[in-house]
């Protein structure tokens, strides 16, 4: 038995008949670029998100780079982030100009009021919340935290579709909210997409000219802006996906029920969810002292794990320049030595479940 880390393949088998539908109807509409599809989808992502407007872009770092761009972030400006996320977070800060000051995350892979307070300085103008893994962040805190220093806070939910925080979903929390829609996440697309969602609407209004090449008016550029749009056929398919999300959530929470429940090699240390909060499991991330080996061994089982991620932002030659270093960030460096995610994926067989939990408990 050949167990891969995801399968999309089987979500689009699971609704075949109504993706093939959708993407015909797209392809015959000869509307590709801005169109209903775009629109309709928008409005329902912001409505599930909890949001007042939704602005499709290109990619998931494409949301963070221009909500930073528009935000008027750059040069001289500090935005903490926590220091364990995918490096796509830290691009977004740059890209603008602005430094990435690095937060150490606490046990469930997240930031805390604590962390984000301790980094505070006068050039703070914003904080980056990354909703880890799918896990939530206790965001009423942070919000709180945000609100009395006068920081704006945005999210990266971009693992975090459905994710919810005393029943408010991610995304919902800050200014804005920034998704991708690779066709890996919770809510993934055939193909790259991204969104940010916002209850600003003034803002809304100058994302959606500034992913436009700064325009609203053809040939008329209010600003130099960039081209990053959700497609017409990506918007139409996504649109379908979205009508399963809470069930393939809930399915991945089964999943993860099952790992948590039935893995009992003392060698790991299994996720917590952290009180309040709806997790919906885009990774289930184990942390094992010898993980390179647990890797190896699950390999030889044909259990194809993946490691998110090994090498920490600081450490990247990319970021070198922030002058951390090796050392500075240990609990970070720590995750990095030891985190490995084990396949979850949507329409996982109990057959497959069981064997990899069998194999787990058996690693020595």
């Amino acid at each position: 038995m050949k167990i891969m880390p995801i399968r999309t393949d089987r979500l689009y088998a699971a609704h075949d008949a109504e993706y093939t539908q959708k993407a015909l109807e797209v392809l015959r509409s000869g509307q590709y670029i801005n169109g209903k599809e775009l629109a309709s989808f928008e409005q329902a992502w912001a409505s599930y998100i909890g949001a007042e407007r939704c602005v499709g872009v290109a990619n998931g770092l494409d949301a963070l780079r221009i909500t930073f761009r528009v935000l008027g972030l750059g040069a001289g400006d500090e935005v903490i982030v926590q220091a364990n996320t995918y490096i796509a977070g830290i691009m977004g800060i740059s890209d603008c100009g602005a430094t990435p000051v690095l937060a150490e995350p606490d046990e469930y892979f997240g930031l805390t009021p604590a962390a984000v307070e301790a980094c505070i300085t006068p050039r703070t103008k914003a904080v980056l919340v990354t909703h880890l893994y799918g896990m939530m962040t206790p965001m009423d805190e942070i919000v709180s935290l945000c609100e009395r220093r006068g920081l704006l806070l945005v999210e990266d939910c971009a693992q975090a579709h459905g994710a919810a925080w005393r029943g408010k979903k991610a995304g919902s929390f800050g200014v804005a909210g920034c998704f991708s829609f690779f066709p890996a996440k919770n809510l993934g697309a055939f193909g790259d997409g991204g969104a940010i969602v916002t209850s600003d609407d003034a803002l809304a209004e100058k994302l959606r000219v500034f992913r436009n090449y700064g325009s609203n008016k053809r040939y008329y550029n209010s600003c130099i802006g960039v081209n990053s749009r959700l497609d017409e056929l990506q918007a139409g398919l996504l649109h379908v996906r979205l009508r399963y999300l809470d069930g393939m959530n809930a399915e991945r929470n089964r999943i993860a029920a099952r790992y948590t429940n039935e893995i009992r090699n003392p060698l790991l240390r299994l996720p917590e969810t952290r009180p309040g909060a709806y997790n919906v499991w885009h990774q289930y991330v184990v942390r094992c002292d010898r993980r390179d080996a647990l890797q190896q061994y699950l390999n030889d089982n044909d259990i194809h794990a993946l490691i998110h991620y090994p090498i920490p932002p600081h450490l990247s030659e990319a970021y070198a320049y922030l002058g951390y270093g090796r050392g500075s960030l240990p609990r970070t460096e720590a995750l990095g030595d030891t985190v490995l995610s084990v396949p979850l994926y949507n329409e996982m067989t109990e057959e497959e479940l069981s064997y990899v939990i069998d194999v787990l408990n058996r690693f020595e």
